[in-house]
This record gives C-alpha cells, structure tokens and sequence, in this order.
C-alpha cells in the first residue's frame, strides 16, 4: 500500500493519510482486543478496539443534592448510586482505550428546539417550573450551566467527549451519532440516569441504529419505583442487547490490562 504524510480526519481512528500526489482511504489498523465478560443473557465477548462508555446524564441537575430534581422534592439519592461506581471503571476503560462520551442534557438558553410535548414532560401545569426555569447560577438543564455540569465525584479526562442532548434518547437532533461513526465503533457500553427513561431510550435508538448495546446494570439507576428498573433490565435483555455488571466488565478487564 502507497504510504501518504500528512493525515486528515476528525482522530486517528478515521483519518486519510494524504500527499500532494495521492491520498489513502484506508483507515489506519486498528488490532482487536477481545474482551470475554459475563453477562446476561449470554456471556459476551467484545473488541475493545471498537467499544465506547456513554455516560448518561450524570450532571448536577439530576444527581447533586442541591440541583434542580432535589429541589423540587425528588429524592435523588438513587441517582448517586453510579458516581462510585464509574468513578472505579472510568480509568480500566480509558487504560484499554475505550472512548467516553459524557452525555449531558443541555438546552439552549432559548429553548428554540424543544416542542410542548418535551417540556410538558417537566412542567406538566405550565407554571415555569421545568427546562429553562431560573435556578442559583443558571437555568434548568442548560448547557454551559452548573445545571448541565459533570456531578462531583466524577472526573472528565483528555481525550473523553461531550455531547449535549435535548431529548430523552441523546441520538435526537444531535451529534451523537456522526461523533461514534466518526470512533469507529461497533459496541456500546451504557451507564448513568435515569435507566428507564433517558438511558434506556438512547439504548433503544443505538440499536435501531445498529450498534451492539449493553447496559452496565450497577452504572445505572433510577428514580423511579423499582419495578420500571426490572422492566428496564428485562427489555434490555429481551429485546435490545445484554446487561453485565461493572465488577465483571473490571475482572475482565484486568486480564486485558495485564
């Protein structure tokens, strides 16, 4: 194969290597690493080599003690649950190469996207009191805002990617998709709140879309009744993809790893 100098693309994964004279369209290669971890309903091997985590809405909104859920009464202690959890597998994934996309809901300031029916889903009286509404230092769900902002006790590092969504399923009017393609991925992890709405929903369009889903079942968690987590789970596991649990995926790692 002719080799050209310079590269061209988004990263290193989809990038042309090019000349004055000639340009290369094949990717660079990209060595599988094989991963063998258990999961439900069947054990799962995947290449590594084309995984991302997607984090979900783990943001101050939803998941801080004095964000905008805990301010109107919802008791948002089931949305911490994940923090330590991906606090442990965030730097075994990142160590294998695996991307991580932080997937934050955050709108507009004028809100000039969101039809009635998503901002219904929050202020169900029109009172003001869902997207957009004043909080301390910004507004409902907005991006830029501490509204939108990684929850503390999470940790972005060079190299991890942020999208902003605007709907339940982050693949909805944004660039979520185009950002994946881009990496080269075939297989997705998924971790964050709330596991059967906005989790599940992205899950749901991954794999309408083709991309392999697994739910990482100890990253998620809701706030709401138990029961939709165990519907969650088990749609997950009948219909879409697989569930596993971060200390499997972390055992299976360190072999990787080693």
């Amino acid at each position: 194969m002719p080799e050209a100098q310079g590269l061209i693309g988004p990263n290193p994964r989809n990038a042309w290597r090019v000349d004055g004279a000639s340009v290369v369209l094949a990717r660079p290669h990209r060595e599988p690493r094989p991963v063998t971890v258990e999961a439900l309903p069947q054990r799962v091997t995947a290449d590594l080599a084309a995984t991302a985590l997607i984090v979900v809405d783990m943001q101050n909104d939803f998941c801080a003690p004095d964000g905008w859920l805990a301010s109107i009464g919802v008791d948002v202690t089931p949305a911490r649950a994940p923090i330590p959890v991906l606090a442990g597998l965030l730097p075994a994934l990142r160590a294998a190469g695996v991307p991580v996309i932080w997937l934050n809901w955050g709108n507009r300031p004028d809100r000039a996207n969101l039809p009635p029916g998503v901002l219904h889903v929050y202020d169900p009286e029109g009172t003001g009191v869902g997207i957009g509404a004043p909080l301390p230092g910004g507004r409902v769900l907005e991006q830029d805002s501490p509204s939108a902002a990684i929850v503390a006790g999470l940790a972005t590092a060079d190299g991890d990617l942020h999208v902003s969504k605007y709907r339940m399923s982050g693949f909805q009017d944004t660039v979520l998709d185009s950002v994946l393609r881009n990496l080269r991925v075939d297989t997705l992890l998924f971790t964050g709140v709330n596991a059967d709405q906005c989790v599940l929903a992205t899950l749901m369009d991954a794999a309408n879309l083709g991309y392999d889903v697994l739910m990482v079942q100890d990253a998620v968690a809701t706030t709401s009744p138990a029961y939709c987590m165990d519907a969650t789970l088990y749609n997950v596991r009948q219909c879409f993809g697989f569930t596993l649990t971060a200390e499997a995926l972390q055992e299976a790692l360190k072999e990787v790893l080693e």
